[in-house]
């Protein structure tokens, strides 16, 4: 029987590859490939994150900067809807103007009526809905798409279904009125007829959506606080009084100050509801609302310099009204 003693080869210093002998160099264009790429690696690596944000500071730009700037020139000018480059200098007169006009006045206060109308209902019924949801149901994920629906809904569409809804003669509330006795109700003539009516509509569109923030904040609360209360013997109306409305406390100063300022914009309710499809907000400017009026100035009396100021004012009230969230927010913050 042979045997063969095989001997295995030295591996080279550095690794099983073998090595380069002393003395060598790395070859120049190796050296120069290896330099440019490492100049690309750092390019890339500092520049990529600007790159990846600049569209949208190029369409913030052109669809949101530039406007709101040119709409502040706009508004310290006498403009015309039928030669929107023929302006002349007005100076704060149209702020002036509108300050003067009692339709101004009427618009802003149906503004804040139907909004308090609209969002201190909304946010009750979400923050009751959300309670509920909050517990173990069956088929909960089919409740949340139904809460959702609404505000998937079109504007125009849900607008339609309410004109229909609140019609005077052949409407479906006045029906139901009639058969428990009730006198019917001119619903768009009248004035806080017509603003609850408006205030159905975003009611509707929008208890859902507020009812799943309100939903989404229940469920980080932790489980401890409301096992540690039981334990104290507070009931489940306790614990939401003392656990749950205290640990929203951030959560509903959010949706507050986000339904004010959809209110403070609230242009197509009002505008579909109308009767006459106008920006009037009905015969007697009962619910014209502040967007219907600058809505009126600029594209019906053809008025752009006075629509500027509006829009300007409006702005500055929702500035206004981000000022004193930051204000409440951070003593809330600083209470707990």
């Amino acid at each position: 029987m042979t045997t063969r003693h095989d001997t295995a080869a030295l591996p080279s210093k550095g690794g099983a590859a073998p090595g380069r002998p002393p003395g060598e160099a790395p070859s120049s264009e190796a050296a120069r490939k290896r330099a440019r790429l490492s100049r690309r690696w750092q390019r890339d690596m500092r520049w990529s994150p600007y790159a990846f944000v600049t569209p949208f500071f190029v369409f913030f730009a052109a669809f949101g900067l530039f406007p709101l700037i040119y709409t502040g020139w706009a508004s310290l000018h006498t403009v015309e809807l039928t030669a929107p480059t023929d302006m002349a200098w007005a100076g704060l007169d149209n702020y002036t103007r509108i300050f003067d006009d009692d339709f101004f006045w009427n618009a802003a206060r149906n503004t804040l009526t139907i909004g308090v109308i609209s969002t201190v209902p909304q946010l009750l019924m979400a923050m009751g809905l959300a309670h509920i949801l909050n517990y173990k149901l069956r088929a909960s994920t089919f409740y949340r798409v139904v809460m959702l629906a609404p505000y998937a809904t079109s504007i125009a569409a849900a607008s339609l279904v309410f004109v229909l809804l609140f019609g005077r003669d052949y409407g479906m509330i006045n029906w139901a009125l009639d058969l428990v006795g009730l006198d019917k109700i001119d619903w768009q003539n009248g004035t806080w007829s017509s603003q609850f009516a408006v205030s159905s509509i975003v009611i509707w569109r929008w208890t859902g959506y507020n009812a799943l923030i309100y939903l989404a904040a229940m469920q980080a609360i932790p489980q401890e606080l409301y096992e540690s209360a039981a334990l104290d013997g507070a009931s489940r109306w306790r614990q939401f009084i003392h656990v749950t409305l205290p640990q929203l406390r951030p959560t509903i100063l959010f949706t507050v100050v986000v339904s004010t300022i959809g209110a403070s914009q609230l242009f197509g309710e009002p505008l579909l509801f109308d009767a006459n499809k106008g920006a009037s907000g009905g015969s007697q400017h009962q619910f014209q609302t502040l967007g219907l009026y600058l809505y009126e100035q600029g594209w019906v009396n053809q008025h752009l310099g006075r629509a500027s100021a509006i829009a300007w004012t409006m702005f500055l009230i929702l500035i206004v009204i981000g000022i004193v969230n930051y204000a409440i927010s951070r003593r809330l913050r600083a209470s707990s």
